[in-house]
C-alpha cells in the first residue's frame, strides 16, 4: 500500500492542479476533457472547496508526504441535487466518485487506496447514498479500480454530449440505483 496524506483543497494548490488536469497524458481517454486554462483550474478549487463546506465531503488533493508535491485528486463529491446546499435527501442524490493522479503516480494502487478512505467517508457522512463511478468504457484503468472497490456495473450506454460519438459511458454503483440516481449520472 502506498503512503499518502490527504489534504482539504486550498488556494496554493492550484498551479500543481493545473499541471494535472491540462497533461494531454491524463487525458488520454477524453482529450475534451483536458483543462487549457489556469483559471479553470481556479474555479474548479473554488467549488471544490465550497463542496467541503456544503455538503460535509469533497474531492482531497493527494500527496505521498506532508508538504510534498501533489500527486492527485481523489474523492467523493455529491451529485444529482440542485443548488448550492441543496438536500442529500433529494431523488436524484449521490455521491461521485473520482480519481485523477499524475502519469508517474499512476499503477501503484494509489487511485484504489484513496477511494477506499473516499467511500468510506461518504459513507460516513451520508450512507444512504450510493456511491457512483462513471467513466468512459475504454478506460480499462479506471474500470480496474471501480471493480476492485466493489463497484459495479449498472448502466452502459453511448456517452452523450461526447465529442467521440463512438465513446460508452459505464456507470458503476455500490448498489442498485433509482431511475432519478441513474438519470443524474448521465448528465
Amino acid at each position: 500500500m502506498p503512503d499518502y496524506v490527504l489534504d482539504r483543497p486550498v488556494e496554493d494548490d492550484v498551479d500543481e492542479f493545473f499541471a494535472i488536469d491540462s497533461d494531454p497524458r491524463v487525458w488520454t481517454h477524453l482529450p475534451s476533457g483536458r483543462m487549457t486554462e489556469r483559471e479553470e483550474a481556479e474555479a474548479i478549487l473554488v467549488k471544490l472547496q465550497s463542496q467541503w463546506e456544503l455538503d460535509g465531503l469533497g474531492p482531497w488533493m493527494v500527496r505521498q508526504a506532508v508538504g510534498g508535491e501533489l500527486v492527485g485528486h481523489c474523492g467523493c463529491s455529491l451529485r444529482g441535487v440542485s443548488g448550492p446546499g441543496a438536500s442529500h435527501s433529494e431523488p436524484g442524490a449521490f455521491w461521485n466518485l473520482g480519481y485523477r493522479f499524475r502519469p508517474e503516480a499512476q499503477g501503484n494502487g494509489l487511485a484504489t487506496a484513496v477511494s477506499r478512505d473516499a467511500i468510506e467517508a461518504a459513507g460516513t457522512v451520508d450512507a444512504d447514498l450510493p456511491v457512483v463511478a462513471y467513466l468512459l468504457e475504454h478506460n480499462i484503468a479506471s474500470a480496474v479500480v471501480a471493480r476492485k472497490l466493489g463497484l459495479e456495473i449498472v448502466h452502459r450506454a453511448p456517452d452523450a454530449g461526447n465529442p467521440d460519438a463512438a465513446a460508452v459511458r459505464l456507470v458503476f454503483a455500490d448498489r442498485e440505483l433509482t431511475a432519478a440516481q441513474l438519470d443524474a449520472t448521465l448528465v
